[in-house]
This record gives structure tokens, sequence and C-alpha cells, in this order.
């Protein structure tokens, strides 16, 4: 029963004292008016006959804003006349063009398209969850409404990493091509590899000269060199406890993921070879095998649903997982956490076997906060003790940075804004010293 049910007594109620007998006038008005509404429920469209499709965006970046239309069907030879209900999970942040308490016309055998707009508020998939229908008759007095019918069509919409770094990839590439430029025209290093030959001229190294190719063409030719390409760079995320703490305003993996897409971008327009896992205590997430322009957007998308996991990271599998996939000599960046208890128990054990074949770079945000900590003069009892509990991690910090140091490790250590960028100039740097 409807508010216009609900008028129709509260009007008839008036007429009671011209009833020879109240209760008898109440008794037929009330049966009068459940008459109209048991007749305006039953020449109301049938929920359950509807049918209901989606279209629309499948995918947005944190921060944007997508449009996913319902398409409502009536195949019923009734009008409809209902109020819908789309329901997305709270996180989705949906917003329907059409409030639910509009009530929507769909002629019979038409179709209506009710567009909601999402502006997700995290990344990972966000799914709509529940459609309600609830179908009035001509009169508005009475409705039918069951549950799940029509059934809710399945559709994710997946939300992909901001990528706010992608600004200073236009600077990273220039970088990248002054490098290549540089060590073509230093001749042969560690690192490069043959490009071409070409006629000598005074000022070459007559260390590279070609005299079998010279012998065969009657002039002197020189082998020039060039960064080698197709090397192996491998992105490990560590998705443990570490990773949920916040640092700023996100989580300690987003920043992780926001330089390993950096990274990656920067890696493949220099024509290496960019693999990817993700592990705690079990493989989360993995891309191989992938270069060109299908690589980014493949890594994006394994990238998006990955969120922290409250456990220990086992280093021992992460280290298992990357001597079995990866046989020829790489770069391994590991993003993770500068905690003494993570890496001494976890990490170390197992880095002297994996730094003996690779070439290990330790990506670490951290934060702002303990420095700021430690220079603050302490006001209170409770700040000195605050300044101490931030000299001992700072300490820790540094010790455990040392301990890495002795197997070869580089460690990059930044703060959130600037992990990204520092670690897109080592790789650089690295690179240019032929250490890849």
């Amino acid at each position: 029963m409807t508010w216009r049910a609900a008028l129709l007594l509260a009007v008839g109620a008036l007429t009671l004292p011209a009833w020879p007998s109240p209760f008898a006038g109440l008794l037929v008005m009330t049966g009068a008016v459940l008459l109209l509404v048991l007749l305006d429920r039953a020449l109301a469209a049938p929920p359950g006959a509807l049918t209901a499709a989606r279209q629309g965006d499948r995918a947005v970046r944190l921060g944007g804003t997508a449009t996913v239309a319902l398409l409502l069907h009536n195949p019923s030879g009734r009008t409809l006349r209902a109020r819908v209900r789309d329901a997305w999970v709270p996180s989705a942040g949906a917003r329907p063009d059409v409030p639910p308490a509009t009530l929507v016309r769909v002629e019979p055998g038409g179709t209506v398209a009710l567009p909601s707009r999402l502006t997700p508020l995290r990344r990972g998939d966000r799914p709509a969850v529940a459609l309600t229908v609830r179908s009035f008759g001509p009169l508005g007095l009475g409705f039918r409404q069951r549950s799940g019918r029509p059934a809710t069509p399945p559709w994710t919409l997946r939300v992909l990493p901001r990528f706010d770094s992608r600004r200073h990839l236009p600077e990273k590439l220039s970088r990248l091509r002054v490098i290549d430029g540089t060590q073509v025209s230093r001749g042969r290093g560690q690192g490069t590899e043959f490009d071409t030959l070409r006629e000598y001229v005074v000022g070459d190294d007559v260390r590279s000269i070609d005299w079998r190719a010279s012998a065969r063409r009657a002039d002197v030719l020189v082998r020039t060199w060039r960064p080698e390409r197709d090397r192996r760079l491998l992105c490990v995320l560590d998705t443990g406890r570490t990773s949920a703490v916040r640092v700023g305003d996100e989580p300690r993996l987003d920043t992780a993921i926001d330089a390993a897409l950096l990274l990656t971008a920067l890696a493949a327009r220099a024509g290496d070879r960019v693999d990817l896992l993700a592990a705690d205590a079990a493989v989360r997430a993995t891309v191989t095998g992938t270069g060109g322009p299908a690589l980014l957007p493949r890594v994006v998308h394994a990238l998006a649903p990955l969120q922290p996991t409250l456990v220990e990271t086992d280093f021992d599998l992460i280290a298992g997982e990357l001597l079995r996939r990866q046989r020829q000599r790489s770069l391994v960046v590991l993003f993770t956490a500068l905690e003494a208890g993570a890496l001494g128990e976890g990490l170390l054990p197992v880095l002297p076997r994996l730094a003996a074949r690779h070439k290990v770079v330790i990506a670490a945000t951290h934060d702002p906060v303990l420095t700021a900590l430690t220079t603050t003069v302490p006001q209170r009892p409770a700040d000195a003790y605050a300044a101490a509990a931030a000299w001992r991690t700072l300490a820790e910090r540094d010790r455990v940075r040392v301990a890495l140091a002795r197997h070869g490790v580089t460690v990059v250590d930044a703060p959130a804004g600037r992990l990204a960028p520092t670690l897109a100039d080592t790789y650089l740097r690295l690179k240019s010293l032929g250490h890849l």
C-alpha cells in the first residue's frame, strides 16, 4: 500500500459521521480501498518478467569517473511504472543520473537506459551488487516488488592505479636518449652490444677497427656499439603486512605500484624486458614474457586488484621464485620496507644466493614524520618518548642498509612523493655504467 491509499483512507474517515453506523462505514470504506489497492497491484507490470543488461566502461583510473548504464527491458503487455535502485559497493562511488525516488516509465516492449556515474574511492574491482525494481499500478495505490527479479546483470568496474609519476616520464626518456648516444660514441663497454659498421674518421679508437670487414671493403671500417637491448628487469612487490602501513595519504603498496609503473614504462622504452611478481606468503600476481606497447597495460591491470595482506612476507618463497623464473642475470627491484624485523629475519638469510646471480635493488619509502620527530624540540614527556622511538627506528634502518650494502645491494630510500623519480634515476645510472 502506498501513500495514495493512505490518503484515501484519511479522506474516507472524514465521511464517517454521515454513516448510520460509524463502524460499518469504516469497514466498507476500508474494504473498498483495499479492493482498489489489490486491483491496482494486479494491473502493475510484473517485475519478474523484466530483463536487465548493462553497457559502459569496464575500467577507470583511480580519481576518474566512469559511466555504466542499466538497460531495463519491459517485454510484458503492460506499461511499467517503477522506482529502480541500482546498488553498487559503497567504494564504487555510484551516483545514478535518475534518482531512485523518480518514477521510471517504460511502454510495453520498450527499453529504458538508466546511467550511473561512478567515481571510485579505492583501487581494485568494484562490482554491482543488487537491483531492486518496485512496479506500481496505474493508480499508484499498490505495487509489486520481488527480491532479485530481474536478476542483477553482472558487471565489475576495474579501478586502475593513479600513475601520478607519469609526469616524470618525458624527462627520464630524454636522459635515456642522452645515455644511448653517449655509450655509442664512447665505444664498447660492459652492457653494450654491436650496432653497425661505419667508415673510420680521425679520432676513432683504433681498437674498434674491424680488420676483416676493412679487408673486404678495401676501406677502414670501425665497429659502433649501443647499450645492450633485451636486458631483464624484474619488479617484485612485497604485499605483506608492511605494505599496509600508510605513508602520507595512501598505503605503502600504492606508492610502490606508482614507482613500479614508471620504472616499467621507462624500461620498456629502453628495449628491456620487464617481468612482475607480487607476493607475500603466496604469489599474488605475475606478468611474464611481455615487451613493447602491450607491456604497460598488462602490468597496470595485474596491479589494479592487488591489496596488502596482513601476514609476514615469505622471502624464501620470493627468492625461490626469482631463481626459478630468471636464470639469466637480471636487475631485480624489490619494493619493500626497510624494517629490521622483516628484512633481518626474512630477506638477509636468502640474499647471498639471490645477489650471486642478479643485481638487486631495494626500493623503500620512508615516513617524513620520523625525521620531523628527531628535529623537533620536545615540549612534553610524550614528545620525548616519540623522538626517542623515531631515533631508534632510523638507527635500525641504517643498520639494515649497511647489512644490505655488504651483499652489493643498492638501496633506494626516499619519501613517498620522490620514490618513483629517484628509482628511475637509479635505473638510468646503472644503465649508463653498464651494470645491468
